[in-house]
């Protein structure tokens, strides 16, 4: 039976990704068949005339299973903006059930399939539905990206409540610092554990070219 994880973040720009195909690496290291699945993304670059997300590639390289695109990232837009609006701009509804037939054919040929959202907990899809009812159809533990930044204790305990409500598991959460070390990191790291009734899974370091690979021996995902 395949296993699966969704990730997401106290915001956005906090390092879901990075951490996603740290989890990648790491479950491939144990011998597992693992593809990381990006349900929408919305931001590209145009490399040689073609479009470019890097969220995508990221989590196709740190996969070890080949699977097509349509499965891997069924939606995907041009403008970095909120994924309702980029939708709205397009033309184009975000369907969860279609999402959901997504991760389901992911399962097939994989051990683990890791489900990065989009921006926060609770960013919108579409006129009714967020990521968080995402998370709540496909019914899979959630694991929390924490960015170490002056307000992150308030996100993150917010984050955890929304999680909570969508009768969803925290099955646990990474620390990561996206920026230069915050002023009195250790005792906001002490606070948040205090308070998160969920495994640390790793504290990652500010790196200024943070490798997926390397980063995944932080992570202790034997608490999973």
């Amino acid at each position: 039976m395949s296993r699966g994880y969704f990730i997401t973040g106290t915001d956005t720009g906090v390092g879901k990704t990075l951490v996603s195909a740290a989890l990648l690496h790491a479950f491939a290291a144990q011998g597992m068949r693992v593809v990381g699945m990006k349900p929408v993304a919305a931001g590209c670059e145009w490399r040689d005339g073609e479009p470019y997300w890097e969220d995508v590639a990221q989590l196709q390289a740190a996969s070890n299973v080949a699977a097509p695109l349509a499965s891997r990232n069924p939606y995907r837009f041009d403008p970095p903006i909120a994924p309702h609006i980029a939708a709205a701009q397009a033309g184009v509804r975000i369907d969860i059930a279609t999402l959901c037939q997504a991760y389901r054919d992911l399962q097939h040929d994989a051990d683990a399939v890791i489900v990065e959202g989009a921006g926060g907990f609770c960013v919108p899809l579409n006129e009714s539905d967020t990521m968080a009812d995402l998370a709540q159809q496909l019914d899979l533990p959630v694991i929390l990206v924490v960015a170490m930044r002056l307000g992150c204790i308030n996100h993150a305990l917010l984050t955890v409540q929304a999680i909570a409500s969508q009768g969803l598991m925290l099955a646990g959460w990474v620390a990561n610092q996206p920026g230069p070390a915050m002023p009195f990191m250790a005792e906001n790291l002490a606070a948040l554990q205090q308070r998160i009734a969920a495994p640390l899974l790793g504290v990652l370091p500010h790196l200024n070219s943070a490798a997926p690979q390397a980063l995944s021996l932080r992570l202790q995902i034997d608490a999973l």
